[in-house]
């Protein structure tokens, strides 16, 4: 099983970015995904998650209304589109699956990606 995460790079503030989590070895629509960001120095933290069904999208109050997260199970892949690219979004984001939980607690994550690298600058 394998989770790749793809799509990072640097991008001026206000800029977009759309990162991608595609998936081998599982079948993406039996598993909830879940996006989560860890910044130098600070602890992993939880961004987006979409559910099986893509009917309930749980956002950190951080990035609501500036990223969307979405799924598309004939590609297998999991999107994070993020606007309005701010300095403090600056981390290496991971994508997580679990079948049966979309929340907010890392631990609760059976499988990780290796993360993709996302700079904002100012």
């Amino acid at each position: 099983v394998q989770l790749q995460a793809s799509g990072g790079g640097l991008v001026q503030a206000g800029g977009s970015l759309r990162l991608s989590c595609a998936a081998s070895g599982l079948t993406i629509n039996m598993y909830n995904v879940a996006w989560f960001r860890q910044a130098p120095g600070k602890e992993r933290e939880f961004v987006a998650a979409i559910s099986r069904s893509g009917d309930n999208t749980p956002y950190a109050d951080s990035v609501k209304g500036r990223f969307r997260i979405s799924r598309d199970n004939a590609k297998n892949t999991v999107y994070l589109q993020m606007n309005s690219l701010k300095p403090e979004d600056t981390a290496v984001y991971y994508c997580a699956s679990n079948p049966f939980y979309y929340g907010t607690n890392p631990s609760s994550y059976n499988y990780w990606g290796q993360g993709t690298l996302v700079t904002v600058s100012s």
